[in-house]
């Protein structure tokens, strides 16, 4: 057989000689094979087209090196994407709607919603979080963009993995592809009956206090630990997700970012008295609310509005020193500053907590927020090196999958009950009903991002 090679007779051949004489070419052939130029440059558009089709289809984001560069309606993303957001997609090529089987909704945002799902090429059970844009606004773009950006830089255990981007040329929306979760930590917390050993607390924490590590190490602020951003799966891994409303932040450098951040029962004391300059600190009083939260059976500090949250702030952990007051020099300090000092009583409320615990809680719960150490300290705190030591995240019971939204969904229904009790029945014994039944109800945590402010830093 012939086959075209880098030795052998060098011949003129006319190519469709009823065109015209322009098409004879010289080629290279072997062993008497003649080729024409024409079919040989055909054939290998044709296998690169065929390649790029197949690659596209399959959503292969593979190493960049190994690709041709595409322009951008190559690529197949649509142009207002691009123009806002290229370096966030840049090596990435989209996959298509179509190729993905909606299964059920799983939880919903201010500027998003998470759907199960089923990738149709793999079979893999996915979580697609569609994000909405205000009429592709080019603000509302750069905030998506910083999201991509910031999942894409990161790589932990501990940390929620972007799988891959759905849209199309045409499209005016977005998905994120990510590995799906079955379980939120709000959502098991909730569950009736579920109350966490130490053993088990301490390997949540320590495995969402390794994902804040690698976070703040990258020169990454998560700006929203709470439990439904804590996503576990049935072998016990904690993963750190949504990273809506984070960003890049470099300890050396003061830069101002906004302080409409962090879910209210979990925000620092500091955002809500306006600062614009902090740190890691954030996400350390986060996860000291949570650490809490999971020994205490409920959220410790369930304010209701800015001013009731700070309230409760200054009765647990103390009004913040004259001496911080000063150095701080916090935009709403004359507004929320109490004209008598709490006393600090987090050791009195948390008697019962394993006395180990407390001094991390102290520290994470620290008014100052320079006081709070880093995640790495907290790793290294006695909590985690005093017996009982953390489980292992395979040892930890099986639960059948539950996230937040499955609370909101129940609280929902009850509500629904509740009402068609109160018709047959009469107001007062209906009244009696409700009252009993809010006593012991689980109250998901508000939203975060219901208070963003349009350019988010």
């Amino acid at each position: 057989m012939g086959c075209v090679c880098g030795k052998g007779d060098r011949r003129s051949s006319p190519v469709n000689r009823r065109g015209s004489e322009r098409a004879s070419v010289t080629v290279t052939v072997s062993s008497g094979a003649v080729v024409s130029g024409n079919v040989v440059r055909l054939g290998k558009e044709r296998a690169r087209a065929e390649t790029e089709k197949n690659r596209r289809h399959t959503g292969d984001f593979g190493p960049p090196e190994r690709r041709r560069p595409h322009s951008e309606s190559q690529q197949g993303w649509p142009s207002w994407l691009m123009a806002v957001a290229g370096d966030a997609i840049r090596d990435w090529t989209p996959r298509r709607a179509n190729t993905f089987e909606k299964l059920d909704k799983i939880g919903q945002g201010t500027y998003s919603n998470v759907y199960k799902a089923r990738d149709l090429l793999t079979g893999k059970i996915v979580a697609l979080k569609k994000v909405r844009f205000d009429n592709l606004e080019p603000e509302s773009v750069k905030f998506m963009a910083r999201e991509i950006l910031v999942l894409r830089k990161l790589d932990h255990p501990n940390v929620i993995k972007l799988e891959g981007l759905v849209t199309s040329r045409m499209s005016c929306s977005l998905y994120l592809v990510f590995e799906y979760m079955e379980h939120d930590l709000a959502g098991l917390a909730a569950c009736q009956g579920v109350k966490f050993s130490e053993p088990q607390v301490k390997c949540y924490m320590k495995q969402l206090l390794s994902g804040l590590e690698h976070c703040h190490n990258n020169g990454v602020l998560h700006r929203d630990i709470k439990g439904s951003n804590l996503l576990i799966d049935n072998d016990g891994i904690l993963k750190i997700a949504d990273f809506g409303l984070a960003t890049f932040y470099d300890p050396g450098l003061k830069q101002p970012m906004t302080s409409r951040v962090v879910t209210l029962w979990y925000r620092p004391p500091e955002l809500l008295l306006g600062a614009t300059y902090y740190g890691v600190g954030v996400d350390l009083w986060s996860a000291g609310c949570i650490l809490a939260e999971l020994l205490a059976g409920k959220p410790i500090m369930p304010g209701r509005t800015e001013v009731e949250q700070l309230h409760k702030i200054f009765k647990l952990c103390g009004s913040p020193s004259e001496e911080y007051w000063k150095k701080s020099k916090l935009p709403n300090a004359t507004l929320f500053k109490p004209q008598q000092p709490y006393k600090r009583c987090i050791a009195e409320t948390f008697k019962d907590f394993p006395s180990s615990s407390l001094p991390l809680i102290e520290t994470l719960l620290s008014i100052d927020p320079d006081n709070r150490g880093t995640a790495t300290a907290a790793l290294n705190s006695e909590f985690f090196n005093t017996e009982p030591y953390a489980c292992e995240p395979s040892s930890l019971p099986k639960y059948p999958p539950s996230k937040e939204m499955d609370v909101k969904l129940r609280e929902e229904e009850a509500r629904r009950q509740r009402g068609l009790s109160g018709k047959a029945n009469a107001v007062d014994g209906a009244k009696r009903v409700r009252h009993r039944d809010r006593a012991g109800r689980a109250i998901p945590a508000p939203e975060a991002n219901a208070e963003i402010q349009t350019n988010l830093d």
